[in-house]
């Protein structure tokens, strides 16, 4: 894959980049590694002075680096500028709590005293040069997320960003250049796919992140194994949506639809399968697929879009395929399910797709296990809870989950039995600096964000002291 700015909105190639060469890489990792050595010892308060002049920059650069994400890959320009608003808010998070997240522990006084010694604590420092390889999708936030906890915990970066968003993989390295970070703090490597290993196999290289397709984290998890080498891997998802009785229906509804556009739907934590109980099905299949309907698809850069182009032409044909083996099943097609009509000429290479709504979903369609990574939202009709649970956890995935009740009993069968890495009440799932984010089964392993999230890259490290 050419590492390129294609416009999604018009199919046009704005800008080429030539990769790295072997020289080129090589500098960087050595610089990577020289850099580890000093900035290890650097104090937390000279970290965080560091990060918070990057939130300040990223702030007032928001909405030009917006229009960069947008041209990049597609996703409405209020959208881009709320990603940068996040990042900047979770790199002050980090910045003011990392500190204490990272602080000394202290085991219990008979623990210390049975163990022979005269005083023990647990010191966590960091692991060296991490490798992290992200996607398009959020391609801010994917990063920030990573780059904020590793750097606050004395940690250096290489990026390897997916290859249709150079340009703001670019925009990254240089931000946190111009913030003051050395160099060889955070470095973007223009790189292929195929140059990865080599990277992650280098000695000087520690650990390594990766969030995107199940494919590329096995491809990255069998090096990292091979090489004995931590890594976190965050994948793809098809969560549920589950709708019991006693929810409020229409605002079930209203949240439902922006749950399953956001970012044309091309997001792992979209809620992608909605399953709901056959007492409130009619009234919540009715209202989400007159919303979906009635949503604007077109252009960008414009302000009153709510849905934008998928990110590339093989992106559409992907979801095309899942939508065309579905209604040749028996699938019911209640909006959508085709390329819109009536955009502007200017548009009319781009790579759109109508918000669309399937209900009638059996085992045998393509569409109940694989992700659907794009606007396309199936509908399930279950009997009761022990239907819905059963559903719900009936996918590979296990990311997040969203669950509309006011019955406490159904909140807590879903905490007990649904198979994800959270579980959000009458809400869309959402990311925040303080709570664990990731995965179970093939939506992967470890943690990111809040204290779970900037211990992954640490080494916990005993410290004890003869009696």
């Amino acid at each position: 894959m050419p590492i390129a700015t294609v416009n999604p909105a018009t199919g046009e190639t704005e800008r080429t980049f030539a990769p790295l060469g072997a020289d080129e890489v090589e500098e960087r990792l050595a610089r990577a590694a020289a850099t580890f050595d000093h900035y290890r010892t650097t104090s937390f308060a000279d970290r965080a002075g560091l990060l918070h002049r990057a939130a300040r920059l990223l702030d007032e650069e928001a909405d030009t680096v917006a229009r960069t994400i947008t041209t990049e890959m597609g996703k409405p320009l209020a959208a881009a500028r709320a990603e940068a608003g996040k990042c900047a808010k979770a790199m002050r998070w980090y910045a003011d709590h990392a500190e204490g997240l990272l602080a000394d522990e202290y085991p219990a006084d008979d623990d210390v005293r049975d163990s022979g010694a005269s005083r023990t604590f647990v010191r966590y420092r960091p692991v060296g040069v991490v490798l992290a390889v992200m996607p398009w999708n959020f391609p801010l936030w994917q990063v920030v997320r990573f780059a904020a906890p590793a750097l606050m915990a004395g940690n250096v970066g290489l990026l390897k960003h997916a290859s249709n968003v150079p340009q703001t993989a670019l925009y990254l390295g240089d931000l946190f250049r111009r913030a003051g970070f050395d160099e060889g703090c955070f470095q973007t490597l223009l790189i292929g796919s195929g140059a990865v290993e080599g990277v992650l196999r280098d000695p000087r290289v520690a650990a390594a992140t990766l969030t995107g397709s199940e494919g590329a984290g096995r491809a990255v998890a069998s090096v990292a194994g091979d090489e004995i080498k931590k890594t976190v891997l965050e994948l793809g998802g098809s969560d549920p949506f589950v709708v019991m009785p006693s929810a409020d229906v229409d605002a079930a509804a209203r949240t439902a639809v922006t749950a399953r556009v956001q970012n044309a739907g091309q997001s792992c934590i979209a809620a992608k399968r909605f399953i709901v109980h056959t007492g409130v099905y009619d009234a919540f299949l009715e209202r989400f697929s007159a919303r979906m309907a009635a949503l604007t698809v077109g252009d960008p850069m414009a302000e009153d879009t709510d849905v934008g182009p998928l990110s590339s032409a093989q992106g559409r044909t992907d979801l095309e395929e899942l939508v065309e083996d579905a209604v040749r099943r028996g699938a019911v097609t209640h909006c959508g399910g085709q390329r819109p009509k009536g955009l502007d000429p200017s548009l009319s290479e781009g790579f759109f797709y109508e918000p669309t709504v399937l209900s009638g979903i059996t085992p045998g369609m393509r569409i109940h296990h694989e992700e659907t990574f794009g606007p396309v939202a199936t509908v399930y009709r279950v009997a009761d809870l022990d239907e819905a649970v059963s559903v719900a956890n009936d996918t590979p995935f296990g990311l997040s989950s969203n669950v509309w009740t006011r019955d406490d009993g159904d909140v807590e069968r879903f905490v007990r039995d649904l198979q994800a890495g959270g579980v959000f009440f009458n809400g869309m799932t959402a990311s925040h600096p303080a709570f664990p984010f990731g995965g179970v089964k093939r939506s992967g392993y470890g943690r990111e964000l809040s204290g779970h999230g900037i211990k992954e890259f640490c080494n916990a490290t005993t410290v004890w002291f003869r009696a």
